[in-house]
């Protein structure tokens, strides 16, 4: 296994239940794609299905999308009583036991299955790189702020920590493992998909006016990120290294580069069959900074607004410290930097926003 296979190996989301409750912005996001699942299980409607499957991919511990869920059943209980299904799905090291505790009501979330008969839900530790479901069984399959996570890392970047900042050579390489990535996602899902039936996928994107998730007007999230590590460097916190390897497996597609493979008449998903419905871009506002321009305190908003940005990226910041280092020293660097960036935060709120720009896609099986 390569270096950069562990690199990405090693991204988890705070477990516990801790990343629904950090993450309000990706449960807004959510919200706003319901009207877009309603409208695509409403053309599915007519085939009158004798139980509908669903899929729930890249789902984390599964609160963010519980109140998407229950519009679902609502909206398909008012017709009928076919048994539904949903399936969840994440990498092998999700935090399922959180999953499954929100999911059958033993936390503080309010989940829908208790209240929804003739509803079960599976969980599933296959990614969306690979096969979840078995073959024409999929009727709408459903993903938000998931699938800008890469396979794995095409190179360690050598001056940014993100590709929203790479250029040249290292942009380029990132481009390509996004571009097959993206047409892997597609042709595992049209495998699992019946006839006719719909995506809905909702992906971080750099949109028509060059804005991406923490770029959207004031501090550039990422470059502030960049900044702070490359002090560590400075200052001998960190090695050159290190630092390197804290390059995100991520990437940010444009609207071009989501449509392409369902555009192109030669492309291995278009011959597959599938469509692309329509597409949008959507600037979600990020809640702890619109909040702070209420209550106006600096420090209740950094406290706020930490525990998000921790809760997607800490795993591999703290995976890219060297294993020579002790766990405690290793705990002590990632404490410290989170730390300097909330003082950051803190003495200095104004244009800190975690903003979150999404591309919101229907996408049509048609054979």
């Amino acid at each position: 296994m390569t270096g950069n296979q562990v690199q990405a190996d090693n991204i988890t989301m705070s477990g516990g239940g801790l990343y629904s409750l950090a993450t309000v912005g990706a449960k807004h996001v959510i919200d706003l794609a319901t009207p877009r699942v309603i409208a695509a299980l409403e053309s599915l409607r007519e085939r009158k299905a004798e139980h509908w499957c669903f899929s729930d991919m890249g789902c984390a511990d599964g609160g963010t999308s519980l109140d998407l869920w229950r519009h679902v059943i609502k909206h398909i209980r008012s017709t009928d009583n076919s048994d539904i299904q949903v399936v969840y799905a994440d990498q092998a090291n999700n935090d399922f036991n959180a999953l499954v505790k929100i999911l059958h009501g033993l936390t503080q979330f309010d989940s829908y299955l208790q209240a929804s008969a003739n509803v079960t839900v599976m969980e599933s530790g296959a990614s969306f790189y690979t096969p979840i479901l078995p073959r024409a069984s999929l009727d709408l399959g459903f993903s938000a702020t998931a699938m800008h996570w890469l396979s794995k890392t095409p190179i360690n970047l050598g001056s940014h920590i993100h590709m929203v900042g790479a250029t040249g050579e290292e942009k380029s390489r990132f481009s390509s493992q996004a571009a097959d990535d993206w047409q892997n996602i597609l042709l595992q899902r049209v495998r699992e998909m019946k006839p006719g039936s719909k995506l809905v996928l909702v992906n971080f994107c750099i949109d028509e006016q060059g804005r991406y998730l923490g770029n959207t007007g004031g501090v550039n999230m990422f470059d502030q990120f960049n900044s702070n590590w490359q002090q560590f460097v400075d200052d001998g916190v960190i090695t050159v290294e290190e630092y390197n390897a804290m390059t995100l497996p991520q990437y940010y597609h444009t609207v071009e580069e989501f449509s392409a493979p369902l555009l192109h008449k030669r492309s291995p998903v278009y011959e597959a069959g599938l469509r692309l419905v329509d597409i949008e871009t959507a600037v979600v506002h990020c809640p702890f900074a619109e909040d702070f321009r209420v209550h106006g305190d600096s420090a209740r908003f950094a406290d706020a607004y930490l525990p998000t940005i921790r809760s997607w990226n800490e795993s591999v910041f703290g995976g890219a410290l060297s294993s020579e280092r002790s766990l405690q020293e290793r705990r002590e660097i990632i404490e410290s930097y989170y730390n300097t960036y909330r003082q950051q935060v803190a003495l200095s709120p104004k244009g800190h926003s975690m903003g979150y720009v999404h591309a919101y896609m229907t996408i049509e099986k048609v054979s």
